[in-house]
């Protein structure tokens, strides 16, 4: 089985307010690279000389074709307060890993299950990696209305996203379902690199999360200006690498232990194994002296009686007595059996004590 390696994983909501001083046809002006005047305010947001702006569409709930400057002026006409929000963005990180066909495709894809969630109009806008910046940073933004759209009107306002009860899950579930799409992309490309939506830490991974710097911060840092973000990114570096090292110790230390805990609980098997092996033969020799004065109490039993006036038992024909035969018999096999009993138990002395030496003991 091939090793999963981790493609880089970003999906993020964002509100834009008109109480931070933004607006829907700026931002999607900037996105997009085109030109769009704000009917509200009068003013003319031209970003038709940007560059890096490789593909844009509008998907809505019902099909139906909308120009990205009607749409977001009916957006900024919807909301009335001061502090409105009039759009949700939502940014992801397309997998340097695709073509560019399979990541437009992607992007779509995620688009329509925002609208189908939600019953929202997208507005997608996919971004090439900056020429001076990582090649790697494909990725695509993603506006949505804060209402519903439907045959060309908005609706009521998506308070599921809104609401602080409901919000952090909702925008979890579509986390999810981002990494679930792309890595189902990756998959049919044929690439064993995978995302993962959890946080650095849930994934074991040893490096702290750094900011996003933003387009003034990162042309300032290309020119060779450093910025606060960019500084903290450093120091986060820094103190990620300090962090690999500290894990990597604990690491070592933790392999230390495991070894040691192995080894002293082979010694205590060992020591178990040899106390239940001396027990047994114990046992042994115990029912052996039990069974020996079974037998000893045997004959002694079945020993001739002298009858009352009589000196000796009566006596056999070759001259011996019952008895002096009888005595012979026991004293042999008595003898016997002692010696048989003393061997074995110097026997498991003699192994008691190597393996009391095979322990260190």
């Amino acid at each position: 089985m091939r090793k999963k390696h981790m493609a880089i994983f970003h999906c993020q909501a964002k509100a834009i307010s008109r109480g931070a001083g933004r607006s829907a046809t700026a931002a999607a002006a900037y996105r997009s690279g085109e030109i769009i005047e704000d009917f509200r305010t009068g003013e003319v947001h031209d970003y038709s000389r940007k560059q890096g702006v490789i593909y844009t569409a509008i998907l809505t709930s019902s099909g139906e074709e909308i120009s990205r400057s009607e749409l977001w002026n009916i957006a900024e006409a919807a909301e009335k307060r001061k502090d409105a929000k009039v759009a949700r963005e939502w940014e992801i990180a397309l997998p340097a890993e695709l073509t560019e066909l399979q990541q437009r495709e992607l992007a779509l894809s995620f688009a329509r299950a925002l609208v189908e969630r939600y019953g929202i109009a997208a507005d997608v806008c996919i971004h090439a990696p900056g020429k001076e910046g990582d090649h790697r940073n494909h990725h695509a933004h993603i506006l949505t209305t804060t209402r519903t759209f439907t045959n060309g009107a908005l609706g009521a306002k998506t308070r599921v996203l809104d609401s602080p009860r409901t919000s952090g899950k909702e925008v979890e579930a579509m986390r999810q379902a981002w990494a679930s799409l792309a890595n189902e992309a990756l998959e049919l490309a044929g690439h064993s690199e995978r995302i993962d939506p959890r946080s650095l830490a849930a994934q074991g991974v040893a490096r702290m999360p750094t900011v996003h710097l933003g387009p003034i911060a990162t042309a300032m840092e290309r020119r060779g200006i450093q910025t606060e973000r960019g500084d903290l990114n450093r120091l986060q570096d820094e103190q990620s690498q300090e962090v690999r090292e500290l894990v990597a110790l604990e690491e070592l230390d933790a392999g230390i232990n495991r070894v040691k805990a192995q080894a002293r609980a082979w010694r205590k098997a060992k020591e178990r194994a040899a106390a239940e092996e001396a027990r047994e033969r114990q046992q042994r020799l115990e029912q052996q002296a039990t069974q020996e004065k079974q037998l000893q109490e045997s004959l002694v039993s079945d020993w001739p009686k002298v009858l009352p006036g009589q000196l000796h038992p009566p006596m056999a024909s070759n001259g011996d007595t019952p008895r002096h035969r009888e005595t012979d018999v026991f004293l042999h096999e008595l003898k016997h059996k002692r010696r048989q009993r003393e061997d074995k138990a110097r026997e498991a002395k003699e192994d008691q004590q190597d393996s009391w030496m095979g322990l260190g003991l």
